[in-house]
């Protein structure tokens, strides 16, 4: 899609895949932390990375099986919640454990065994091993991504609001929040390849408190999250090839530093210290 702007294939795949993973799972940041459900990030990602160690361990599509075990994780939360009487946040934590358990017994029973896997992709991503069909994924995703947002966007707005307010008022919670974890489930395994299991929470998270830092309505966070996520994604890339620097720990990194900017010199805090 970027050959002719980018003439090396390694680069051109690598800038690519982090401009859809970025606009994917940004513009999903936004609607789990408004819902205060940021541990859905961590929760999601290694479930994908859990499902990648089962696939690893079967002789299989280590993706294939990190997307049905997500998807499978995702259609859990709700009906444990309600079971359970649970809060959604400590469904999650028990998931997120369990998640963790099942990836690191098949990590370590397989080198225990000696088949010689390296978890280092699974962990930290790898985007110079890319093929295309895991980019026309990661841009169907978030092309999925933004007509979810587009067609739904009453409905989350109201959700990320109040949940029960919103099924008081007639919208169909469940089943919004229902597509919301599917796509969530969907994003993370299409980009557990590109920035690991244990990075892919910065994605989902960290874009969103940027744009928090700067915006005043959700509508604002939905632009300048992704847009944020996409430049310094891109900037990371490049650096990562000009210095031969491993490239999704920096870019994790980049984020992570700018959320560290965006706090100091962010107006919208002064101007609601004024106001206090």
């Amino acid at each position: 899609m970027l050959e002719p702007l980018i003439q090396n294939n390694v680069v051109c795949h690598a800038v690519e895949a982090m401009v859809f993973a970025s606009i994917a799972c940004s513009i999903l940041g936004v609607i789990i932390s408004r819902m205060g459900l940021s541990s859905m990030g961590f929760t999601m990602s290694h479930a994908a990375f859990a499902g990648a160690a089962i696939g690893m361990f079967l002789d299989m599509s280590a993706q294939l099986a990190a997307i049905a075990f997500s998807v499978g994780v995702a259609a859990l939360i709700g009906p444990i919640s309600d079971k359970a009487k649970m809060a959604a946040d400590a469904t999650l934590g028990v998931l997120f454990a369990m998640s963790m358990a099942v990836a690191i017994f098949l990590i370590s029973y397989m080198q225990y065994m000696g088949k010689g896997l390296s978890a280092s992709a699974l962990l930290f991503g790898d985007v110079i091993s890319l093929y295309r069909e895991e980019i026309y994924a990661l841009a169907a995703i978030s092309i999925l991504t933004i007509a979810f947002v587009l067609v739904f966007y009453k409905e989350i707005a109201a959700i990320m609001f109040n949940m029960k307010i919103a099924e008081a008022s007639g919208i169909r919670v469940k089943v919004v929040y229902y597509i919301l974890l599917f796509i969530i489930a969907l994003s993370v395994a299409l980009s557990l390849n590109i920035v690991g299991g244990l990075l892919i929470f910065v994605w989902l998270v960290t874009p969103a408190a940027i744009a928090s830092q700067f915006c005043f309505n959700v509508k604002s966070m939905f632009i300048v999250a992704p847009l944020v996520a996409l430049i310094i994604s891109v900037v990371g890339v490049w650096a990562g090839f000009e210095f031969t620097l491993p490239i999704a720990p920096l870019v994790a990194l980049l984020l992570t530093g700018a959320f560290g900017i965006s706090v100091v010199i962010s107006f919208k805090r002064r101007v609601s210290t004024r106001m206090h």
